[in-house]
C-alpha cells in the first residue's frame, strides 16, 4: 500500500532525519544564545529644564536642545525658576535621543519611550486622587548636527498619575519623593533618522484646572527602549535562510500531492496552508525597513504573526482530529468549525486590539491605550483573558492527544492475528504516530509559553509589574522550532512513492491493514478504507 512517507520510510532513515532536525533545533538556540546580543536595549535619560525666554511655544517653531553648540538656556531646579520669576509655562523639558556622541540606526527597528515623574511631597501641594498630568509634547528629527530640526509629531497628551507616598505625610517628610508608576509615553515603528529631540511642556491653567493637584514635579525621567542592531542582523539572517528552505519543501510537497490520482484530503490541505503561513511570516521584508521609513512595519509584523498563530492553532486541532479514528465522517473543514471558530474570533479580537493602539500610533506616536482608565482595564483584561484562553487551548489539545493515544492503542487488538512482519511494521507505525503527537504537544506547549511571556513582556512597562526577561536564545529557538516543525510535517506527510508489502498484496485484502489516520494519504480513497479497516479492527 502507498501511504505517507512517515509510514513507509525505514526506521534508520527516519532516525537520521530526526537527528538532523534536532541538530538544527539546537543550532537555532545557540544562534540566539552565543551569537546574538539581547533583543532590546534600555537607555535612561534625565530631561534638561530649558527656559523659553522669548515665549515661542505658541508658534511651535523653536526647538530646545539640552546640550551642544545651540543648547538652550537652562535652570537647575524649580527653586531657581522661582527666584528668577520664571513661570511654569515657560519651562521646557528637553531630551535628546541618543546620548551625546552617539547615533540612532535603522537597525534598531523601533523606539519605545517610557516616562516617569520625580514628584516631591509638599503638605500644601499634594497629589490629588485621579489627577491627570497634561503635557504639550513635540518630537523632531534630523540626520546631521548641521541641519535644522524637522517636526515629526506634536500632541497634547494626558497621563493619569499613580503615585504612592510610603512615609507619613507630615512637614518633617516634605521633600521626600513619591513612588510613581512608569507611564507609556511614545512608540515609533521605525528608527529612520540619526537624531531625535523631545520637548515636553507642562502648561498650568488654574481656571481650567490644568496640571493642578499633580504635586511638585522636580524632574522627568525617560527610558528609551529599542531593538539591538546585532540582534536585528541575526534575526534577518535567520529569516533569509529559512524562507527558501520552507518554500522549497512546500513546493516539493504540493507537487507530490498533485501527482496523486485522487484529490487532496483535508489533512494535506491544512499542512499546505500551514506551510504558506510559515512562508508568509518568514519572508524578510524587514530588510526594506533599513532603507525606508516604514513606520507601519510593527503593525504589519503583528498581523503576520497573528495569521500564523491562528493557522498553527487551527492546524493542531484538525491534525489531532484527523488521527482520532472515531468512525466520524471527517475530511471536511465544516466538522471542526466549533473548535476553529473561537480561534478565528480570538485572532480577530487581537487584530482589533492591535489596531486600536499601533494603528493610531501611525498618526500620533504619543497615543497609548494605557493612558486612560478604561483603556488600561481593557488592556489588562485582554492580557489575562488571552493567557487563560491559551492555557485552556493547551489543555483541550492534551485531551485530544490523549484520545488519539487511546484510539491508536485500541488498534493493537488486531496485531496478534497478523504475520510477524506485518505486526512489526504496524507496531513501528503506532510508535511513529505517538512520537509525532508528543512532538506536536511539546511544540504547542512552547508556543503557548512564548505567547504568554510575549504578552506579559510587552505589557510590564505599562502596568509596573515584574520584568520578564526573554533572551535572544528563546526568540531564535522558538522561531527555529516553528520552521523545523512545519518542514518535518510537509516531509513526513508527503505521499510516498514506496509501496510496503507488495508481495503481501493478497494478505492486504484480508482485513490486516490498520489505518492510523482518518484521512491518510492513500490512493484508493482514504475515508472508505478507514471505514472498512476500522470496523474490522474493532471487531
Amino acid at each position: 500500500m502507498a501511504g505517507a512517507i512517515i509510514e513507509n520510510m525505514s526506521t534508520k532513515k527516519l532516525v537520521i532525519v530526526g537527528v538532523i532536525l534536532l541538530l538544527f533545533q539546537a543550532f537555532s538556540f545557540m544562534v540566539g544564545g552565543l551569537i546574538a546580543p539581547s533583543p532590546t536595549t534600555a537607555v535612561h535619560y534625565l530631561a534638561t529644564k530649558c527656559v523659553d525666554t522669548v515665549k515661542t511655544h505658541h508658534k511651535g517653531s523653536k526647538w530646545f536642545m539640552p546640550w551642544g553648540p545651540d543648547q538652550c538656556s537652562k535652570i537647575r531646579d524649580f527653586d531657581e525658576a522661582m527666584a528668577k520669576r520664571i513661570e511654569a509655562n515657560n519651562i521646557v523639558f528637553a531630551v535628546h535621543i541618543p546620548l551625546p556622541n552617539r547615533e540612532m540606526s535603522p537597525w534598531f527597528q523601533f523606539m519605545l519611550v517610557i516616562l516617569q515623574f520625580d514628584i516631591a511631597f509638599k503638605m500644601q501641594n499634594q497629589i490629588e486622587d485621579g489627577s491627570l498630568a497634561t503635557m504639550d509634547v513635540g518630537l523632531a528629527y534630523r540626520d546631521s548636527t548641521l541641519n535644522e530640526w524637522t517636526e515629526m509629531a506634536h500632541s497634547t497628551e494626558h497621563r493619569k498619575l499613580s503615585c504612592n507616598f510610603t512615609a507619613t505625610k507630615t512637614y518633617e517628610n516634605e521633600g521626600r519623593y513619591y513612588e510613581c508608576d512608569l507611564l507609556p509615553f511614545m512608540e515609533v515603528g521605525s528608527v529612520a533618522h540619526k537624531y531625535y529631540l523631545l520637548n515636553i511642556r507642562l502648561p498650568v491653567n488654574e481656571r481650567k484646572k490644568v496640571n493642578i493637584g499633580i504635586g511638585e514635579i522636580k524632574d522627568i525621567r525617560l527610558v528609551s527602549i529599542h531593538q539591538n542592531g546585532g540582534f536585528t542582523k541575526v534575526w534577518f539572517a535567520m529569516k533569509t535562510f529559512l524562507t527558501p528552505s520552507v518554500l522549497i519543501i512546500m513546493i516539493w510537497y504540493w507537487r507530490r500531492i498533485t501527482q496523486m490520482t485522487r484529490p487532496p484530503v483535508l489533512l494535506e490541505k491544512i499542512i499546505f496552508a500551514l506551510g504558506i503561513s510559515m512562508t508568509f511570516i518568514n519572508i524578510p521584508v524587514e530588510w526594506f525597513s533599513v532603507g525606508f521609513n516604514w513606520t507601519w512595519m510593527l503593525l504589519f509584523g503583528d498581523i503576520r504573526q497573528g495569521i500564523f498563530y491562528a493557522m498553527l492553532l487551527s492546524f493542531w486541532i484538525i491534525f489531532c482530529g484527523e488521527h482520532l479514528m472515531d468512525q466520524t465522517e471527517r475530511n471536511h473543514f465544516s466538522v471542526y468549525w466549533k473548535q476553529v471558530g473561537p480561534i478565528v474570533f480570538g485572532s480577530f479580537c487581537l487584530f482589533i486590539f492591535d489596531m486600536c493602539e499601533r494603528g493610531v500610533q501611525l498618526k500620533n506616536p504619543f497615543y497609548s491605550i494605557w493612558a486612560s482608565d478604561v483603556g488600561t482595564e481593557l488592556a489588562m483584561a485582554f492580557i489575562i483573558v488571552a493567557g487563560i484562553c491559551a492555557c485552556l487551548y493547551f489543555l483541550f489539545l492534551c485531551f485530544m492527544v490523549f484520545q488519539v493515544f487511546r484510539n491508536i492503542s485500541g488498534k493493537r487488538s488486531s496485531l496478534p492475528a497478523m504475520t510477524k512482519a506485518r505486526r512489526l511494521h504496524y507496531e513501528g507505525l503506532i510508535f511513529r504516530f505517538k512520537f509525532l503527537m508528543l512532538v506536536t504537544l511539546a511544540c504547542a506547549a512552547m508556543t503557548v509559553i512564548f505567547f504568554i511571556i510575549s504578552q506579559v513582556n510587552e505589557g510590564h512597562w505599562h502596568w509596573g509589574g515584574y520584568t520578564v526577561q526573554v533572551n535572544s536564545a528563546f526568540f531564535t529557538g522558538i522561531y527555529g522550532m516553528w520552521n523545523l516543525y512545519v518542514f518535518a510535517l510537509m516531509f513526513l506527510y508527503a505521499p510516498s512513492h514506496k509501496h510496503y508489502g507488495d508481495e503481501q498484496s493478497s494478505a492486504g485484502n484480508s482485513g490486516e491493514d490498520i489505518q492510523l489516520t482518518t484521512t491518510i494519504t492513500h490512493v484508493d480513497g482514504p475515508t472508505e478504507i478507514y471505514k472498512m479497516t476500522g470496523k474490522e479492527a474493532q471487531e
